[in-house]
């Protein structure tokens, strides 16, 4: 299979969906002729021209809105946001919109439409860009809610949210742009609900997604030192949830540590736990332990934006707590 970077695989993901249904195109800001302020969307407005590559304003609500309506109608945007930070602008098009319009309709409408971007914290993006905000749009019926971490976890998933006929909403963390990996060539797509184990263990089970994927893939070498084989299991989406993945993995290993970086208060990780402890409660040789960020707004000065997010040692720190 070929490598390529997580940017380049969600520019093969719409590239080819775009060839294969006239029906689908890309709107937002500066994915034309900047060709994506990640350069997600290099070289689209070239191949399929300004009618299916927007530029728009720098107006969310409005063109969320627009995404929405041409959703309606039988078309399949693709609405690229800057940063999902900027979604707060559009949220009742989003909320109030894309997600209830096809239950108060009856069914008469569908919303087919994939709205991406950039979510979660960067390196010094200040507190106003360094949002997690996937558990507000878990936390909403009628929106599903995709988080992959690597190159060919983007293209797979991308494809079939293109294709769904609900809103998806699609959370790519900045960092992973320029990572890379084997992606399959060609028609490659991964069902929305399934997950999947990076990392095959005996002693702990890891759940993360995002960029947490890679940070925990990077705990469980530095433990793998030690002997302690620690299971990495990545849900990929977490609306709809591969519960079942979970509750398997657990039961294998009799712990669980929840890695993630947004803020712990009524996050994503605390519908993990509910579930598993639910479920799994006669399997856990030890209370669930989560790594999150800390409960404060991101900084912007680098050695206290270190300090909030999680870290290798954390996790470490956390998967020891349970083999105690």
């Amino acid at each position: 299979m070929p490598k390529m970077s997580f940017r380049e695989a969600l520019n093969q993901a719409m590239s080819e969906e775009m060839q294969r249904d006239p029906n689908v195109f890309l709107m937002g800001e500066e994915v034309g002729y900047y060709n994506g302020a990640y350069k997600v969307s290099q070289g689209m407005l070239a191949r399929f021209g300004e009618k299916r590559v927007i530029d728009t304003p720098i107006a969310e609500c409005g063109f969320v809105g627009i995404g929405v309506g041409a959703a309606m109608v039988g078309l399949r945007p693709i609405v690229e946001l800057m940063t999902w930070n900027f979604s707060l602008v559009a949220i009742d098009q989003i909320i109030s919109g894309a997600a209830k319009i096809h239950q108060m309709s009856a069914g008469q409408f569908k919303v087919p439409m994939v709205i991406r971007g950039a979510g979660g914290a960067a390196h010094q993006l200040g507190a106003q860009h360094s949002n997690s905000l996937e558990a507000m749009y878990t936390n909403v019926p009628g929106l599903k809610v995709v988080m992959p971490s690597t190159p060919a976890d983007a293209k797979g998933l991308l494809k079939t949210s293109i294709r769904d006929d609900d809103p998806v909403i699609f959370i790519e963390a900045e960092l992973l742009y320029g990572e890379t990996g084997e992606v399959p060539d060609g028609e490659y797509l991964i069902p929305l609900g399934k997950g999947d184990i990076k990392r095959p263990g005996k002693d702990c089970t890891i759940v993360a997604y995002s960029k947490m994927v890679g940070l925990s893939l990077q705990a469980a070498k530095e433990l793998e030192k030690e002997g302690i084989e620690v299971e990495v299991v990545d849900p990929r989406t977490l609306r709809p949830l591969d519960e079942d993945l979970i509750f398997e993995s657990v039961r294998k290993t009799n712990r669980l540590v929840i890695v993630q970086e947004a803020t712990p208060h009524s996050s994503f990780g605390g519908e993990i736990a509910y579930r598993v402890q639910k479920h799994c409660f006669d399997d856990l040789d030890a209370p669930i332990e989560r790594v999150a960020s800390e409960d404060v707004p991101v900084p912007y000065a680098l050695n206290l934006e270190a300090i909030v997010l999680p870290d290798v040692a954390r996790v470490v720190a956390a998967v020891k707590r349970t083999l105690e």
